[in-house]
Protein backbone atom coordinates (compact mmCIF):
# COMPACT_ATOMS: atom_id res chain seq x y z
CA UNK A 1 0.00 0.00 0.00
CA UNK A 2 1.37 3.53 -0.97
CA UNK A 3 0.99 6.24 0.98
CA UNK A 4 0.42 9.78 -0.70
CA UNK A 5 1.18 12.62 1.86
CA UNK A 6 -0.82 16.12 0.75
CA UNK A 7 0.48 19.20 2.73
CA UNK A 8 -2.37 21.94 2.17
CA UNK A 9 -0.91 24.47 5.22
CA UNK A 10 -1.12 26.98 2.10
CA UNK A 11 -4.44 26.66 1.56
CA UNK A 12 -6.25 25.30 4.82
CA UNK A 13 -4.10 28.23 6.65
CA UNK A 14 -5.02 31.14 4.41
CA UNK A 15 -8.22 31.06 6.65
CA UNK A 16 -6.30 32.66 9.46
CA UNK A 17 -4.00 35.61 7.37
CA UNK A 18 -6.45 35.55 3.91
CA UNK A 19 -4.09 33.53 1.91
CA UNK A 20 -1.08 36.49 1.99
CA UNK A 21 1.77 34.17 2.44
CA UNK A 22 5.12 36.09 1.82
CA UNK A 23 6.98 34.46 -1.48
CA UNK A 24 9.97 34.02 1.35
CA UNK A 25 7.87 31.51 3.20
CA UNK A 26 6.55 29.97 0.41
CA UNK A 27 9.71 29.27 -0.80
CA UNK A 28 11.26 28.01 2.06
CA UNK A 29 7.73 25.89 2.81
CA UNK A 30 8.73 24.25 -0.77
CA UNK A 31 12.20 23.60 0.29
CA UNK A 32 11.24 21.60 3.53
CA UNK A 33 8.47 20.10 2.17
CA UNK A 34 11.01 18.37 -0.41
CA UNK A 35 12.84 17.23 2.18
CA UNK A 36 9.96 15.68 4.02
CA UNK A 37 8.93 13.91 0.65
CA UNK A 38 5.61 15.19 0.46
CA UNK A 39 3.98 13.41 -2.85
CA UNK A 40 1.33 16.63 -3.23
CA UNK A 41 1.65 20.39 -2.01
CA UNK A 42 -1.57 22.13 -2.39
CA UNK A 43 -1.11 25.79 -3.26
CA UNK A 44 -4.49 27.12 -2.50
CA UNK A 45 -7.37 27.56 -3.65
CA UNK A 46 -8.34 28.80 -7.35
CA UNK A 47 -11.46 30.99 -7.23
CA UNK A 48 -13.60 33.38 -8.32
CA UNK A 49 -13.94 35.41 -5.02
CA UNK A 50 -13.42 39.21 -5.36
CA UNK A 51 -15.10 40.59 -2.28
CA UNK A 52 -12.56 41.37 0.21
CA UNK A 53 -8.45 41.74 -0.34
CA UNK A 54 -7.22 37.64 -0.35
CA UNK A 55 -3.91 36.91 -1.23
CA UNK A 56 -2.58 35.39 -4.42
CA UNK A 57 -2.62 31.45 -2.65
CA UNK A 58 -6.54 31.98 -2.49
CA UNK A 59 -6.44 31.90 -6.25
CA UNK A 60 -3.23 30.08 -7.36
CA UNK A 61 -2.97 31.14 -11.04
CA UNK A 62 -0.56 29.16 -13.46
CA UNK A 63 1.31 33.10 -13.35
CA UNK A 64 1.78 33.18 -9.18
CA UNK A 65 3.12 30.19 -9.28
CA UNK A 66 5.63 30.58 -12.17
CA UNK A 67 7.59 33.02 -9.57
CA UNK A 68 8.33 29.81 -7.00
CA UNK A 69 11.57 27.32 -7.60
CA UNK A 70 8.96 24.13 -7.46
CA UNK A 71 11.33 21.31 -6.21
CA UNK A 72 10.86 18.47 -8.81
CA UNK A 73 9.91 15.71 -6.49
CA UNK A 74 6.70 17.48 -5.76
CA UNK A 75 3.42 17.62 -7.57
CA UNK A 76 1.23 20.64 -7.15
CA UNK A 77 -2.26 20.79 -6.34
CA UNK A 78 -5.17 23.23 -5.87
CA UNK A 79 -8.44 23.40 -4.53
CA UNK A 80 -11.93 24.57 -5.78
CA UNK A 81 -14.78 25.50 -4.37
CA UNK A 82 -18.14 23.03 -5.61
CA UNK A 83 -20.17 25.60 -4.71
CA UNK A 84 -18.25 28.79 -6.81
CA UNK A 85 -18.50 26.50 -9.84
CA UNK A 86 -22.05 25.42 -9.47
CA UNK A 87 -23.62 28.98 -8.98
CA UNK A 88 -21.12 30.34 -12.01
CA UNK A 89 -23.11 31.58 -14.90
CA UNK A 90 -21.70 29.24 -17.30
CA UNK A 91 -22.27 26.43 -15.34
CA UNK A 92 -19.86 23.72 -13.46
CA UNK A 93 -17.70 23.37 -17.15
CA UNK A 94 -18.26 26.86 -17.81
CA UNK A 95 -16.37 28.16 -14.61
CA UNK A 96 -13.67 25.20 -15.22
CA UNK A 97 -12.87 26.55 -18.49
CA UNK A 98 -12.34 29.92 -17.27
CA UNK A 99 -9.72 28.58 -14.30
CA UNK A 100 -7.72 25.98 -15.80
CA UNK A 101 -5.68 25.31 -19.11
CA UNK A 102 -4.99 22.15 -19.97
CA UNK A 103 -2.68 20.10 -17.91
CA UNK A 104 0.28 20.28 -20.59
CA UNK A 105 0.68 23.81 -20.00
CA UNK A 106 0.30 24.02 -15.78
CA UNK A 107 2.56 23.21 -13.45
CA UNK A 108 -0.56 22.04 -11.74
CA UNK A 109 -1.18 18.10 -11.42
CA UNK A 110 -3.94 17.51 -8.87
CA UNK A 111 -7.41 19.47 -9.01
CA UNK A 112 -9.54 18.30 -5.70
CA UNK A 113 -13.07 19.69 -5.51
CA UNK A 114 -14.78 20.46 -2.20
CA UNK A 115 -17.97 20.26 -2.01
CA UNK A 116 -21.29 19.18 0.73
CA UNK A 117 -23.44 16.22 -0.06
CA UNK A 118 -25.75 18.20 -1.55
CA UNK A 119 -23.67 19.61 -4.09
CA UNK A 120 -21.64 16.12 -4.71
CA UNK A 121 -23.82 15.13 -8.14
CA UNK A 122 -23.94 18.11 -9.39
CA UNK A 123 -20.00 18.98 -9.37
CA UNK A 124 -18.93 15.36 -10.48
CA UNK A 125 -19.30 16.52 -14.28
CA UNK A 126 -16.46 19.03 -13.78
CA UNK A 127 -13.98 15.83 -12.24
CA UNK A 128 -15.01 14.47 -16.09
CA UNK A 129 -14.02 17.57 -17.70
CA UNK A 130 -10.73 18.05 -15.42
CA UNK A 131 -9.51 14.70 -16.18
CA UNK A 132 -10.05 14.92 -19.58
CA UNK A 133 -7.74 18.18 -19.28
CA UNK A 134 -4.80 15.94 -18.17
CA UNK A 135 -5.17 16.63 -14.58
CA UNK A 136 -5.29 14.27 -11.32
CA UNK A 137 -9.06 14.29 -9.99
CA UNK A 138 -10.32 14.53 -6.14
CA UNK A 139 -13.05 15.03 -4.59
CA UNK A 140 -14.07 16.07 -1.09
CA UNK A 141 -17.04 15.59 0.58
CA UNK A 142 -17.63 17.62 3.28
CA UNK A 143 -19.06 17.39 6.54
CA UNK A 144 -19.44 13.78 6.76
CA UNK A 145 -20.12 12.70 10.29
CA UNK A 146 -23.55 13.85 10.56
CA UNK A 147 -24.99 11.55 7.35
CA UNK A 148 -26.47 8.24 7.15
CA UNK A 149 -25.14 5.17 6.12
CA UNK A 150 -27.83 5.16 3.17
CA UNK A 151 -26.39 8.96 2.21
CA UNK A 152 -22.81 7.83 2.54
CA UNK A 153 -23.50 4.69 0.23
CA UNK A 154 -24.90 6.74 -2.18
CA UNK A 155 -22.43 8.79 -2.35
CA UNK A 156 -20.03 5.81 -3.10
CA UNK A 157 -21.98 4.71 -5.23
CA UNK A 158 -22.27 7.61 -7.81
CA UNK A 159 -18.49 8.62 -7.29
CA UNK A 160 -17.91 5.44 -8.50
CA UNK A 161 -19.35 6.82 -11.79
CA UNK A 162 -16.91 9.29 -12.84
CA UNK A 163 -13.17 8.73 -13.47
CA UNK A 164 -11.78 10.09 -10.06
CA UNK A 165 -8.66 9.77 -8.46
CA UNK A 166 -9.29 9.66 -5.46
CA UNK A 167 -12.46 10.20 -3.24
CA UNK A 168 -11.91 12.03 -0.64
CA UNK A 169 -13.95 12.46 3.47
CA UNK A 170 -13.42 15.16 5.66
CA UNK A 171 -14.15 15.50 9.04
CA UNK A 172 -15.52 18.87 9.14
CA UNK A 173 -16.55 19.58 12.40
CA UNK A 174 -13.69 17.91 14.61
CA UNK A 175 -16.35 15.84 15.93
CA UNK A 176 -15.03 12.16 14.46
CA UNK A 177 -12.85 9.50 16.82
CA UNK A 178 -11.14 6.64 15.51
CA UNK A 179 -14.33 4.39 15.54
CA UNK A 180 -16.27 6.46 13.66
CA UNK A 181 -13.61 6.99 11.11
CA UNK A 182 -13.16 3.40 10.60
CA UNK A 183 -17.03 3.15 10.29
CA UNK A 184 -17.35 5.43 7.43
CA UNK A 185 -14.16 3.73 5.48
CA UNK A 186 -16.01 0.73 5.63
CA UNK A 187 -19.52 2.09 4.49
CA UNK A 188 -17.50 4.13 1.67
CA UNK A 189 -15.64 0.47 0.68
CA UNK A 190 -19.14 -1.26 -0.32
CA UNK A 191 -19.47 0.94 -3.38
CA UNK A 192 -16.39 2.82 -4.06
CA UNK A 193 -13.30 0.84 -5.20
CA UNK A 194 -10.54 3.26 -5.81
CA UNK A 195 -8.71 5.35 -3.60
CA UNK A 196 -10.06 7.13 -0.42
CA UNK A 197 -8.42 9.91 1.12
CA UNK A 198 -8.84 11.94 4.77
CA UNK A 199 -8.77 15.42 5.98
CA UNK A 200 -8.75 15.76 10.06
CA UNK A 201 -9.94 18.37 12.03
CA UNK A 202 -8.07 18.51 15.35
CA UNK A 203 -11.12 20.23 17.57
CA UNK A 204 -11.04 17.34 20.10
CA UNK A 205 -7.33 16.43 19.51
CA UNK A 206 -8.54 13.49 17.46
CA UNK A 207 -6.78 14.68 14.39
CA UNK A 208 -3.53 12.28 14.25
CA UNK A 209 -5.25 9.12 15.66
CA UNK A 210 -7.91 9.52 13.14
CA UNK A 211 -5.71 9.79 10.40
CA UNK A 212 -3.42 6.90 11.63
CA UNK A 213 -6.58 4.92 12.12
CA UNK A 214 -7.81 5.46 8.25
CA UNK A 215 -4.57 4.53 7.27
CA UNK A 216 -4.64 1.14 9.28
CA UNK A 217 -8.08 0.87 7.41
CA UNK A 218 -7.18 1.27 3.80
CA UNK A 219 -6.68 4.79 2.97
CA UNK A 220 -4.03 5.92 0.63
CA UNK A 221 -4.04 9.63 0.45
CA UNK A 222 -3.58 11.61 3.79
CA UNK A 223 -3.99 15.62 4.48
CA UNK A 224 -2.01 17.34 6.75
CA UNK A 225 -1.02 21.10 7.37
CA UNK A 226 2.51 22.25 9.15
CA UNK A 227 1.71 23.05 12.89
CA UNK A 228 -1.56 22.06 11.98
CA UNK A 229 -2.81 25.87 10.69
CA UNK A 230 -5.74 25.58 9.20
CA UNK A 231 -9.45 26.92 9.83
CA UNK A 232 -10.34 26.73 13.47
CA UNK A 233 -8.45 24.52 15.55
CA UNK A 234 -6.58 23.19 12.48
CA UNK A 235 -5.43 19.65 11.16
CA UNK A 236 -3.16 17.00 11.86
CA UNK A 237 0.05 18.16 11.65
CA UNK A 238 2.10 17.32 8.67
CA UNK A 239 5.26 17.07 10.85
CA UNK A 240 3.44 14.50 13.43
CA UNK A 241 2.29 12.22 10.04
CA UNK A 242 5.79 12.22 8.89
CA UNK A 243 6.98 10.73 11.83
CA UNK A 244 4.00 8.55 12.21
CA UNK A 245 3.89 7.42 8.38
CA UNK A 246 7.36 7.00 7.92
CA UNK A 247 7.95 3.44 7.51
CA UNK A 248 4.88 2.92 5.96
CA UNK A 249 5.54 5.46 3.27
CA UNK A 250 9.21 4.28 3.06
CA UNK A 251 10.45 7.41 1.27
CA UNK A 252 13.78 9.62 2.63
CA UNK A 253 12.58 12.03 5.15
CA UNK A 254 14.69 15.06 6.70
CA UNK A 255 12.68 16.95 9.38
CA UNK A 256 14.78 19.52 9.90
CA UNK A 257 14.29 22.04 7.57
CA UNK A 258 10.33 21.85 8.11
CA UNK A 259 11.48 22.34 11.72
CA UNK A 260 13.43 25.64 10.75
CA UNK A 261 10.78 26.84 8.84
CA UNK A 262 8.26 26.37 11.72
CA UNK A 263 10.74 28.42 14.23
CA UNK A 264 11.47 31.28 11.35
CA UNK A 265 7.83 31.74 10.10
CA UNK A 266 4.97 29.52 11.17
CA UNK A 267 5.59 29.07 15.10
CA UNK A 268 5.27 33.16 15.21
CA UNK A 269 2.11 33.01 13.42
CA UNK A 270 0.95 30.81 15.68
CA UNK A 271 1.20 33.02 18.64
CA UNK A 272 0.02 36.02 16.74
CA UNK A 273 -3.55 33.83 14.84
CA UNK A 274 -3.63 31.18 17.83
CA UNK A 275 -4.95 28.46 15.84
CA UNK A 276 -4.75 24.99 17.52
CA UNK A 277 -7.47 23.63 19.76
CA UNK A 278 -8.94 24.26 23.08
CA UNK A 279 -11.90 24.17 24.97
CA UNK A 280 -13.88 25.70 23.19
CA UNK A 281 -12.97 23.90 19.83
CA UNK A 282 -13.59 20.22 22.00
CA UNK A 283 -17.18 21.73 22.39
CA UNK A 284 -18.26 22.61 19.34
CA UNK A 285 -16.37 19.43 17.82
CA UNK A 286 -18.69 17.85 20.63
CA UNK A 287 -22.04 19.43 19.92
CA UNK A 288 -21.30 19.76 15.55
CA UNK A 289 -20.59 23.37 15.47
CA UNK A 290 -18.60 25.09 12.53
CA UNK A 291 -15.20 25.97 13.92
CA UNK A 292 -15.47 28.89 12.15
CA UNK A 293 -17.99 30.14 14.85
CA UNK A 294 -15.24 29.65 17.65
CA UNK A 295 -12.31 31.19 15.29
CA UNK A 296 -14.23 34.25 14.68
CA UNK A 297 -15.52 34.99 18.51
CA UNK A 298 -11.89 34.31 19.88
CA UNK A 299 -10.33 37.17 17.23
CA UNK A 300 -12.93 39.42 18.12
CA UNK A 301 -12.61 41.04 21.63
CA UNK A 302 -16.28 41.89 22.14
CA UNK A 303 -16.51 37.88 23.13
CA UNK A 304 -15.52 37.30 26.62
CA UNK A 305 -14.69 33.81 27.72
CA UNK A 306 -18.66 33.77 28.93
CA UNK A 307 -19.94 34.66 25.96
CA UNK A 308 -18.69 32.18 23.92
CA UNK A 309 -20.06 29.45 26.23
CA UNK A 310 -23.29 31.27 25.94
CA UNK A 311 -23.36 31.19 21.79
CA UNK A 312 -22.01 27.31 21.69
CA UNK A 313 -25.12 26.38 24.06
CA UNK A 314 -27.04 28.39 21.74
CA UNK A 315 -25.78 26.46 18.47
CA UNK A 316 -25.55 23.80 20.28
CA UNK A 317 -29.86 23.82 20.33
CA UNK A 318 -30.52 25.64 17.32
CA UNK A 319 -27.60 23.78 15.38
CA UNK A 320 -24.93 25.64 13.69
CA UNK A 321 -23.19 23.44 11.64
CA UNK A 322 -23.09 25.84 8.67
CA UNK A 323 -21.46 28.91 9.39
CA UNK A 324 -23.41 32.19 9.08
CA UNK A 325 -21.60 35.32 10.10
CA UNK A 326 -25.05 37.10 10.38
CA UNK A 327 -25.62 34.91 13.60
CA UNK A 328 -22.48 36.50 15.22
CA UNK A 329 -23.58 39.98 14.28
CA UNK A 330 -27.34 39.95 15.17
CA UNK A 331 -26.62 41.59 18.67
CA UNK A 332 -24.57 44.45 16.63
CA UNK A 333 -26.99 45.22 13.57
CA UNK A 334 -30.07 43.46 14.70
CA UNK A 335 -30.88 47.05 16.42
CA UNK A 336 -30.65 48.71 13.74
CA UNK A 337 -34.57 49.88 13.26
CA UNK A 338 -36.30 53.30 14.85
CA UNK A 339 -36.51 51.57 18.46
CA UNK A 340 -39.10 50.94 20.32
CA UNK A 341 -40.60 50.38 23.67
CA UNK A 342 -43.03 50.91 26.66
CA UNK A 343 -41.33 50.74 29.78
CA UNK A 344 -40.77 54.21 31.34
CA UNK A 345 -37.22 53.40 33.63
CA UNK A 346 -38.21 57.01 35.19
CA UNK A 347 -40.95 54.88 36.98
CA UNK A 348 -38.47 53.45 39.26
CA UNK A 349 -34.82 55.23 38.96
CA UNK A 350 -35.69 58.82 38.88
CA UNK A 351 -33.36 60.95 41.22
CA UNK A 352 -32.52 57.29 42.70
CA UNK A 353 -29.33 55.86 43.11
CA UNK A 354 -28.36 53.17 40.83
CA UNK A 355 -26.06 50.22 41.39
CA UNK A 356 -24.75 48.17 38.73
CA UNK A 357 -23.35 44.64 39.11
CA UNK A 358 -21.02 43.61 36.41
CA UNK A 359 -19.80 40.10 35.88
CA UNK A 360 -16.58 40.76 36.84
CA UNK A 361 -15.04 39.16 40.31
CA UNK A 362 -15.31 42.38 42.49
CA UNK A 363 -18.95 41.47 43.31
CA UNK A 364 -18.13 38.19 44.71
CA UNK A 365 -15.13 39.42 46.34
CA UNK A 366 -16.65 42.18 48.10
CA UNK A 367 -19.90 40.71 48.54
CA UNK A 368 -20.51 41.65 52.04
CA UNK A 369 -19.49 45.36 51.89
CA UNK A 370 -21.96 45.83 48.95
CA UNK A 371 -24.79 44.12 50.44
CA UNK A 372 -24.34 46.21 53.80
CA UNK A 373 -24.14 49.41 51.23
CA UNK A 374 -27.86 47.98 49.97
CA UNK A 375 -29.31 47.60 52.86
CA UNK A 376 -28.08 50.75 54.66
CA UNK A 377 -28.56 53.00 51.33
CA UNK A 378 -31.62 51.96 49.82
CA UNK A 379 -30.17 52.44 46.01
CA UNK A 380 -31.52 50.82 43.11
CA UNK A 381 -29.67 47.84 41.99
CA UNK A 382 -29.78 46.66 38.74
CA UNK A 383 -28.02 43.37 37.56
CA UNK A 384 -26.18 42.64 34.05
CA UNK A 385 -27.61 39.39 32.54
CA UNK A 386 -27.71 36.55 34.84
CA UNK A 387 -24.81 37.91 37.37
CA UNK A 388 -26.05 35.96 40.84
CA UNK A 389 -23.31 37.36 43.24
CA UNK A 390 -25.24 39.35 45.59
CA UNK A 391 -28.52 38.02 47.49
CA UNK A 392 -31.31 38.07 45.20
CA UNK A 393 -33.57 39.66 47.65
CA UNK A 394 -31.47 42.84 47.70
CA UNK A 395 -31.78 42.80 43.17
CA UNK A 396 -34.50 45.24 41.45
CA UNK A 397 -33.90 44.49 38.54
CA UNK A 398 -31.88 42.53 35.64
CA UNK A 399 -30.84 43.93 32.35
CA UNK A 400 -29.75 41.86 29.22
CA UNK A 401 -30.13 43.00 25.45
CA UNK A 402 -28.13 40.79 23.10
CA UNK A 403 -30.19 38.50 21.49
CA UNK A 404 -27.74 35.07 20.96
CA UNK A 405 -26.61 35.91 24.49
CA UNK A 406 -30.44 36.30 25.48
CA UNK A 407 -31.48 33.05 24.00
CA UNK A 408 -28.49 31.14 25.63
CA UNK A 409 -29.68 32.55 28.94
CA UNK A 410 -33.38 31.80 29.02
CA UNK A 411 -33.78 29.19 31.07
CA UNK A 412 -31.68 31.28 33.65
CA UNK A 413 -33.86 34.30 33.19
CA UNK A 414 -37.07 32.36 33.47
CA UNK A 415 -35.77 31.34 37.12
CA UNK A 416 -34.63 34.34 38.40
CA UNK A 417 -36.89 36.50 40.33
CA UNK A 418 -36.31 40.05 39.34
CA UNK A 419 -37.96 41.39 36.26
CA UNK A 420 -36.48 41.98 33.10
CA UNK A 421 -35.15 45.18 31.43
CA UNK A 422 -35.08 44.36 27.54
CA UNK A 423 -35.87 45.70 24.40
CA UNK A 424 -38.67 42.88 24.34
CA UNK A 425 -41.17 43.98 21.77
CA UNK A 426 -37.76 44.47 19.07
CA UNK A 427 -36.67 40.64 20.27
CA UNK A 428 -36.56 37.92 17.64
CA UNK A 429 -40.51 35.67 18.16
CA UNK A 430 -37.97 32.97 19.21
CA UNK A 431 -36.73 34.81 21.95
CA UNK A 432 -39.16 36.00 23.44
CA UNK A 433 -41.06 32.50 23.35
CA UNK A 434 -38.08 30.90 25.06
CA UNK A 435 -38.90 33.50 27.83
CA UNK A 436 -42.26 32.72 28.69
CA UNK A 437 -44.28 34.01 31.09
CA UNK A 438 -40.99 36.23 32.47
CA UNK A 439 -42.13 39.80 33.27
CA UNK A 440 -40.27 42.03 30.66
CA UNK A 441 -39.82 45.42 31.02
CA UNK A 442 -39.77 46.86 27.06
CA UNK A 443 -36.91 49.56 27.09
CA UNK A 444 -36.00 50.05 23.64
CA UNK A 445 -32.53 50.43 21.78
CA UNK A 446 -31.26 51.21 18.58
CA UNK A 447 -27.52 51.29 17.34
CA UNK A 448 -25.68 54.22 16.21
CA UNK A 449 -21.74 54.68 16.39
CA UNK A 450 -20.40 56.72 19.13
CA UNK A 451 -23.66 57.72 19.88
CA UNK A 452 -25.78 57.79 23.63
CA UNK A 453 -29.10 59.04 23.26
CA UNK A 454 -31.50 58.99 26.25
CA UNK A 455 -35.35 58.91 25.80
CA UNK A 456 -38.26 57.97 28.11
CA UNK A 457 -38.93 54.69 26.73
CA UNK A 458 -36.04 53.96 24.35
CA UNK A 459 -32.53 54.70 23.97
CA UNK A 460 -29.49 54.75 21.07
CA UNK A 461 -26.35 53.15 22.10
CA UNK A 462 -22.63 52.40 20.30
CA UNK A 463 -23.33 48.78 20.70
CA UNK A 464 -25.64 46.21 22.01
CA UNK A 465 -22.93 45.26 24.59
CA UNK A 466 -24.90 44.99 28.22
CA UNK A 467 -23.53 47.81 29.54
CA UNK A 468 -24.16 50.39 26.96
CA UNK A 469 -27.63 49.77 27.02
CA UNK A 470 -27.93 49.59 31.39
CA UNK A 471 -25.82 53.28 31.00
CA UNK A 472 -28.79 54.47 28.77
CA UNK A 473 -31.47 52.77 30.38
CA UNK A 474 -30.17 54.68 34.08
CA UNK A 475 -29.80 58.09 32.08
CA UNK A 476 -32.87 57.82 30.43
CA UNK A 477 -34.83 56.68 34.10
CA UNK A 478 -32.72 60.27 35.25
CA UNK A 479 -31.20 58.27 37.98
CA UNK A 480 -28.84 60.51 40.20
CA UNK A 481 -26.05 58.82 40.29
CA UNK A 482 -24.17 55.49 39.00
CA UNK A 483 -22.48 53.07 41.06
CA UNK A 484 -20.53 50.26 38.74
CA UNK A 485 -19.39 47.12 41.05
CA UNK A 486 -17.79 43.94 39.17
CA UNK A 487 -16.68 45.99 36.53
CA UNK A 488 -12.82 44.81 36.84
CA UNK A 489 -11.51 44.89 33.14
CA UNK A 490 -9.04 42.64 31.57
CA UNK A 491 -5.68 41.71 31.87
CA UNK A 492 -2.59 44.16 30.56
CA UNK A 493 -2.74 44.42 26.73
CA UNK A 494 -6.41 42.55 26.25
CA UNK A 495 -8.11 44.85 23.48
CA UNK A 496 -11.55 44.92 25.02
CA UNK A 497 -10.16 47.36 27.76
CA UNK A 498 -9.51 49.79 25.11
CA UNK A 499 -12.86 49.28 23.65
CA UNK A 500 -14.66 49.96 27.08
CA UNK A 501 -12.47 52.89 27.63
CA UNK A 502 -13.75 54.61 24.43
CA UNK A 503 -17.40 53.40 25.18
CA UNK A 504 -17.06 54.82 28.38
CA UNK A 505 -15.28 58.50 26.74
CA UNK A 506 -18.51 58.41 24.35
CA UNK A 507 -20.96 58.10 27.29
CA UNK A 508 -19.00 60.35 29.64
CA UNK A 509 -18.87 62.76 27.02
CA UNK A 510 -22.40 63.24 26.40
CA UNK A 511 -24.28 66.16 28.54
CA UNK A 512 -27.18 64.12 29.97
CA UNK A 513 -24.29 61.55 31.15
CA UNK A 514 -24.30 61.01 35.11
CA UNK A 515 -21.60 60.85 37.29
CA UNK A 516 -20.16 57.10 37.55
CA UNK A 517 -18.22 56.18 40.24
CA UNK A 518 -16.58 52.16 40.57
CA UNK A 519 -16.73 50.73 44.32
CA UNK A 520 -14.69 47.57 43.73
CA UNK A 521 -11.32 48.05 42.18
CA UNK A 522 -11.41 48.39 38.04
CA UNK A 523 -9.21 49.54 35.40
CA UNK A 524 -11.23 51.66 33.46
CA UNK A 525 -10.14 54.88 33.42
CA UNK A 526 -13.17 56.13 35.47
CA UNK A 527 -13.61 57.58 39.38
CA UNK A 528 -13.29 55.20 41.54
CA UNK A 529 -13.80 54.88 45.27
CA UNK A 530 -13.73 52.04 48.30
CA UNK A 531 -17.20 50.08 48.81
CA UNK A 532 -15.48 49.70 52.28
CA UNK A 533 -15.27 53.56 52.51
CA UNK A 534 -18.59 54.02 52.16
CA UNK A 535 -20.43 51.72 54.53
Amino acid sequence: MTIKLIDCTLRDGGYYNDWDFSKELIQAYLRAMEAISVDYVELGFRSFESKGFKGGCYYTTDSFIQQFDIPANINLGVMVNGSELIKHSQGVIGALQHLFVHASQSQVKLVRIACHLHEFDLALPGCTWLKNQGYQVGINLMQIADRSELEIEQVAALASEFPLDVLYFADSMGSMNPKDTAKIIEILKRRWQGAIGIHTHDNMGHALANSTQAVHDGVTWVDGTVTGMGRGPGNVKTEYLTIELDELRKVKTNITPLLGVIKKYFRPMQIHYGWGTNSFYFLAGKYGIHPTYIQEMLNDFRFSEEDIIAVIEYLRNVGGKKFSLATLEAGRHFYSDEPRGSWEPSSILAEKEVVLLGTGPGVKQHQAALEEYIRKNKPIVIALNTQTNVSAELIDLRVACHPVRLLADCNEHVALPQPLVTPASMLPDEVRNALGNKKLLDFGLAIKTETFEFNSTHCVAPSSSVIAYVLALATSGNASRILLAGFDGYPAGDTRNDEMTKLLEVYLENPNAKPLLSVTPTRYAIDKTSIYQMV
